[in-house]
């Protein structure tokens, strides 16, 4: 068993991977024991993730507030506190919040074999948001 006491610090959502105010609190990150990455990621109204892809897919838990989620050519999906979204490996998508709700969700992903979690691609429009 390994114990790691809490003291990380909140880190702003850097601009490059976000639209709007973003803060991330990492839970774990890949090392030698285990692949799986999670952050605790809580998004102010309005507030996105660029478009991204993960070489393993990557795992939603929905802990408070209501949001949105949508892949590359689907349509906008509500998600709300308990849903659990999965997205495939290599699936364009983002996340965040609704216009007027705040959103937290928990992220779970798998490093691939060059220690990779996940690409970033370009920002979601103000069209591709309203769906």
């Amino acid at each position: 068993m390994k114990l790691t006491r809490s003291g990380g610090r909140t880190a702003a959502g850097p601009e490059d991977w976000f639209t709007g105010t973003v803060h991330i609190d990492g839970v774990r990150t890949p090392d030698e024991q285990s692949a799986v990455g999670c952050a605790h990621v809580r998004f102010a109204p309005g507030a996105r993730t660029a478009w991204h892809r993960h070489p393993r897919g990557q795992t939603l838990y929905v802990t408070d507030g209501i949001g949105y989620v949508a892949v590359r050519g689907g349509e906008v999906q509500e998600i709300r506190p308990g849903d659990v979204v999965y997205v495939e490996p290599g699936e364009e998508h983002w996340h965040g919040a609704t216009p007027e709700r705040f959103m937290a969700h928990l992220a779970i992903q798998e490093a691939d074999e060059d220690g990779e979690v996940v690409t970033w691609l370009e920002h979601v429009t103000d069209e591709d948001y309203r769906g």
